[in-house]
């Protein structure tokens, strides 16, 4: 049986730039026994990120190579799905790009791998597996 993980764009971008708790990112996309998932917003994330501090260039190669590449699965969302991270927004006090991450994690039943300390505010909520931030993972 497969695991999932809900990977934000703290997990992903650590683990490309082999930043603090890359390699907990790295042991998790090795695993044959994990299913990885990644919100678009998320990768939209990641992406401008990228785009911001590596340019543009990097940031297409990261979609058209990278990411084809790595064992994750894209999640897309409906309009439902936008509402619901919109739910959550008006709740907490975090990123409206995380709070896609936090609904793809409560819709498939799995944690959010992070490291991103807003997470914090939304633990009783949804689990977070920690990475590099000085947690213990669960």
């Amino acid at each position: 049986m497969s695991v999932r993980r809900v990977l934000d764009s703290y997990a992903v971008l650590a683990y490309l730039n082999e930043e603090k708790g890359y390699e907990a990112v790295k042991d998790l996309l090795a695993s044959e026994n994990r299913v990885l998932l990644l919100n678009d917003i998320n990768l939209g994330e990641t992406f401008y990120v990228i785009a911001r501090t590596r340019g543009m260039e990097k940031a297409e190669y990261f979609v058209g190579t990278i990411l084809n590449s790595l064992p994750i699965q894209r999640v897309s969302n409906t309009l439902h799905d936008v509402l619901e991270a919109a739910r959550i927004k008006a709740r907490y006090a975090i990123a409206y790009a995380d709070c896609f991450a936090i609904a793809t994690a409560l819709r498939e039943n799995a944690p959010v791998v992070t490291g991103d300390p807003e997470f914090k505010k939304v633990e009783g909520m949804v689990r977070v597996e920690w990475i590099g931030a000085g947690r213990k993972q669960r």
